[in-house]
């Protein structure tokens, strides 16, 4: 089954995504959540509990398409997801739409999946995301690319960056922790604190593909495992 990040993680990765559920659809996934998950949202407004309930349904159809069962995915004490042993992923929701991406772990150290929706960003959010030469490139991209909100792809990238970071490090990596470029649908960012180390390799940089589709910003970060 396509999904709408296609061509956006390698086929190693299973994507599942779900758009336009209605509010009675999201509700009946929240009835059917196993206790223990329940339990987390219970006393959440009744949006959050939507949200929380999609995402993890979407999770569960593509840890399915891995082989793997479709047990509980509990947030850590951080808020993170914890996934099944031997497996890797990420989740995002914005507004009518959720998705995850899961991948084996010896396929991916990591991966970040992020959806905005497309828009500019908010006035005043751009002094808070930028970081070395990013408002110039900015500035030039809007050139380049008329009609597409690059601010919200740059948020996006940042956003996809962190969830493949934080596994790896369990460190906070800021905004102006990191800085994008972009050279095409391909972004890099690169980390300006102490790198992350996987497997005794350093990794500074990484690396990751952006598309808009349906007006929703995409990206997507992939970590391959070294070797």
């Amino acid at each position: 089954m396509a999904s709408a990040f296609d061509g956006l993680l390698p086929p190693s990765v299973a994507c599942e995504d779900l758009s336009g559920l209605s509010a009675a659809r999201e509700d009946e996934l929240c009835d059917v959540l196993p206790p223990s998950e329940r339990a987390v949202v219970a006393g959440a407004v009744a949006q959050r509990r939507r949200e929380f309930a999609a995402v993890r349904h979407a999770a569960r159809r593509a840890l399915s398409r891995l082989g793997r069962p479709a047990g509980v995915i509990l947030p850590g004490t951080d808020r993170a997801p914890r996934w099944p042993a031997g497996v890797v992923g990420s989740m995002t929701h914005c507004p009518g739409f959720r998705a995850a991406a899961v991948a084996l772990d010896r396929d991916a150290a990591s991966l970040g999946i992020d959806a905005e929706p497309h828009a500019p960003l908010p006035d005043g959010v751009h002094d808070l995301i930028l970081a070395g030469e990013e408002r110039a490139m900015l500035a030039e991209l809007a050139g380049e690319r008329r009609g597409c909100a690059m601010d919200r792809v740059l948020f996006s990238a940042k956003e996809s960056i962190y969830k493949a970071w934080y596994p790896l490090t369990g460190r906070w990596l800021g905004f102006d922790d990191c800085e994008v470029t972009f050279d095409g649908n391909a972004f890099v960012g690169g980390v300006l604190i102490e790198p992350a180390v996987v497997g005794g390799t350093v990794v500074a940089r990484f690396h990751g593909r952006w598309a808009i589709r349906d007006g929703i910003v995409l990206t997507a970060v992939h970590v391959p495992r070294p070797g």
